[in-house]
């Protein structure tokens, strides 16, 4: 059993201790210190506790928000509502980096137990945290009891006990890992159990209104309400080129990551094939990160392609995974715009064509729809602003000839795979890297087998032999608009 005393009038401790803390509170207001448990999450009636259910800050960026028991301060830290994010409810606050929360307002005198749930994110792995506390409305800050470490997708309260007869301020600080922190239900009682009130003392203005957080938009089948909120396997048509991921594999790495998965061909410096899913649980208000970075998920010994590869070049960064379809999540949104997911694009091939590709498609999802992605690129020689090249970044880069697409569109549902053979429509689309392409991307629509016989893919892998080639043969004809 862990012990972590409550010693805001003390001496900063620098470290943890391997053995429980025996030391006392010795300020004049606070009893004899006590042990602290750690166990299944409680909760106490009263504005506390605090469950992060209210506000929607959806930005890691620096700012106030107002929650139910009052405003806070986050510091690289938002509240997420995800599927990886671990929370009693519909959303606990997530903290990245050396993040912060922080109460902008005094809770009343009498605190003598703090209980706080913690996760980590996702599949993270483990961070430390501290509770850090001020009884001069914030002026400074002592340290409450032992850092804390977490792992593990399971929220686990840690309870505080210890005195504070002032009015108490309380920090969350992340202080270590690279993983990210989920923290859920701060509970403040008195000494009888009852919820300790918020907003007493004095309570900082609140500043710079976060964006709103992210929710799913209301089913449109009946069907849908059950699926509409899980992802599917970004893979699940197959994996069209055999990728492993071997290091030795350089021209054929595979790289699966929770937004899309990829064949990196290390010696074009772009990736063959990138494969995703897409359905309203991907689709939020998280804004465009820019981000643009070199992945840091290839090996050592592969040549990193940076944003500078393309500086001067005439051509876009161009994503295969769009950005906009990873909005759910800052983090989602963040990795598209990782280098192995970008290819050397023509203007108008990226602005024009594949954005209203892109955008079709989003708004067949936002109809009821599911899609199923592959995209990819072939050959060598596109014509950006600049002019024709056939590599970037000293010859690290090579400029595609041609850039294609396959959409498997389906109605929202379960056992896609078994539902595709008769439900699916399939769109195939290949376009010349070049800015005299028309802006209507449905005059490139092929078959699926065309795409084959020029990529030497195998692109829908994982259906039937028979399915595969009554479905590949065809080319879409329907309405686009």
């Amino acid at each position: 059993m862990a012990r972590f005393l409550f010693l805001l009038p003390l001496t900063l401790l620098a470290c943890s201790q391997p053995q429980p803390e025996t030391t006392r509170y010795t300020g004049p207001d606070g009893p004899a210190a006590i042990s602290v448990q750690s166990g299944s999450p409680a909760q106490a009636a009263g504005r506390f506790p605090e469950t992060f259910e209210a506000g929607g800050k959806g930005a890691y960026s620096t700012a106030d928000e107002t929650l139910g028991s009052g405003s806070w301060h986050f510091e690289d830290a938002l509240l997420g509502s995800t599927e990886q994010d671990h929370k009693n409810g519909r959303q606990a606050a997530r903290l990245r980096n050396l993040g912060r929360l922080r109460m902008n307002f005094d809770a009343a005198p009498g605190v003598a137990r703090i209980r706080i749930s913690a996760a980590a994110y996702g599949d993270d792995p483990a961070s430390t945290w501290e509770l850090w506390g001020s009884l001069d409305g914030g002026r400074s800050y002592r340290r409450i009891g032992q850092p804390v470490r977490t792992q593990g997708p399971r929220l686990v309260a840690t309870t505080f006990d210890g005195g504070a007869a002032a009015a108490l301020r309380l920090e969350i600080r992340k202080t270590s890992g690279s993983g990210r922190l989920n923290i859920d239900d701060v509970t403040l009682e008195t000494a009888t159990g009852a919820a300790v009130a918020a907003g007493s003392g004095s309570t900082a203005p609140a500043v710079g209104g976060a964006p709103a957080g992210t929710s799913l938009p209301p089913a449109t089948t009946r069907q849908a309400t059950a699926v509409v909120s899980s992802r599917d396997d970004n893979m699940a048509l197959g994996n069209p080129s055999g990728a492993t991921a071997s290091p030795d594999n350089a021209n054929n790495y595979l790289l699966v990551k929770p937004q899309y998965a990829l064949s990196y061909h290390a010696g074009r410096g772009t990736p063959t094939w990138v494969s995703w899913h897409l359905n309203r649980a991907w689709m939020g208000t998280a804004p465009r990160q820019d981000d643009f970075r070199p992945d840091p998920a290839l090996p050592r010994q592969f040549y990193q392609v940076t944003p500078r590869s393309y500086a001067g070049s005439g051509f876009d960064r161009g994503h295969n995974c769009p950005s906009a379809d990873r909005t759910t999540d800052l983090d989602d949104n963040s990795a598209t715009f990782l280098m192995t997911n970008m290819i050397p694009q023509a203007g108008n091939n990226n602005q024009r064509t594949w954005s209203g590709l892109e955008e079709w498609g989003r708004s067949q999802v936002s109809r009821g729809q599911e899609i199923y992605v592959i995209m990819g690129s072939y050959g060598q020689g596109g014509t950006g602003t600049a002019g024709p090249k056939t590599t970037l970044d000293n010859g690290r880069v090579t400029v595609p000839a041609r850039i294609w697409k396959v959409l498997v569109l389906l109605p929202e549902g379960s056992d896609d795979l078994q539902r595709i053979p008769t439900q699916a429509r399939l769109v195939a689309v290949d376009t010349p890297n070049d800015q005299s392409i028309s802006p209507d991307w449905s005059r490139y629509r092929v078959s699926v087998d065309a795409i084959e016989a020029a990529t030497g893919l195998d692109l829908l892998s994982k259906l039937p032999v028979e399915v595969q080639a009554r479905l590949e043969a065809a080319v879409d004809k329907e309405p686009t608009r």
